[in-house]
């Protein structure tokens, strides 16, 4: 798959570790694959129970690495596959999912978070969805599920204003379920995650899925925001953003 994302399962538990720190972990096509490959194999397995998703210390993800990104959508007409399968993924899984952040959680990096069911921060994390600085529209269901989770206002604030969160903002806005000391966050989410394992399994997948949207509507909104996404790719505002945005990458 790729070195960029390590999978390892101990005690009913498994971690997904984002690998790239050169690049702050920016997410590529195939960050992608692995990583839906991580989740779907989980499904049908008994013996784990519990997801983790985390960057490490010091940094979560910085979203899509945009060369990446461009690169595997050459007529800018739709989401590179592994990202839509990864989506899909987050959608259709069935086990709890924990995330660790300790740093910067950029554009996806932000919105897988909405797709998981507890998430801690250490006081390093900052959580910022910047799709309007580059002229396009969100993605990934966040235009759904942002406004669920935290009101309008504050997903106004930050889905079409492209305001960022502290960690503290994102406990006060009930987007961050824990606030802990830099470098924590895995720890915590690794007790966290024993905590679920020690519980009727059934139970918990049946509250789960009380608790959340119906995976159709998710996907819905999903094919949606994508159709919106490639039409905005095409503009010649967009455009000029990534164009600028990849000049400065080569200084």
């Amino acid at each position: 798959m790729t070195e960029h994302v390590i999978v390892s399962d101990e005690e009913m538990v498994r971690t997904i570790r984002l690998r790239r720190p050169q690049k702050k972990n920016a997410l590529t096509q195939a960050m992608y694959g692995a990583m839906s490959h991580a989740i779907d194999t989980a499904q049908n397995n008994p013996d784990i129970r519990c997801l983790i998703i985390t960057g490490g210390s010091g940094v979560f993800t910085a979203g899509n690495d945009v060369h990446d990104y461009v690169a595997a959508t050459p007529d800018k007409t739709e989401r590179p596959s592994n990202a839509l399968k990864f989506l899909h993924s987050l959608v259709q899984n069935i086990k709890p999912i924990i995330a660790a952040v300790d740093g910067i959680a950029v554009g996806m990096g932000t919105v897988m978070l909405l797709h998981c069911d507890y998430v801690l921060a250490s006081t390093s994390a900052r959580f910022s969805t910047p799709f309007i600085n580059f002229a396009v529209v969100p993605e990934g269901a966040s235009s759904l599920l942002m406004p669920l989770n935290m009101g309008y206002q504050r997903a106004f604030a930050m889905l079409a204003m492209g305001r960022s969160l502290d960690a503290e903002e994102a406990r006060t806005a009930g987007f961050v379920n824990e606030v802990v000391a830099a470098g924590h966050a895995e720890v915590e989410a690794r007790k966290a995650a024993r905590e679920i394992c020690a519980l009727s399994p059934e139970a918990v997948a049946i509250t789960r899925k009380l608790l959340r949207l119906p995976p159709d509507e998710m996907m819905r909104r999903i094919e949606l925001e994508g159709h919106l996404f490639g039409e905005r790719m095409r503009s010649p505002e967009a455009i000029a953003a990534f164009d600028a945005f990849l000049a400065r990458e080569k200084h």
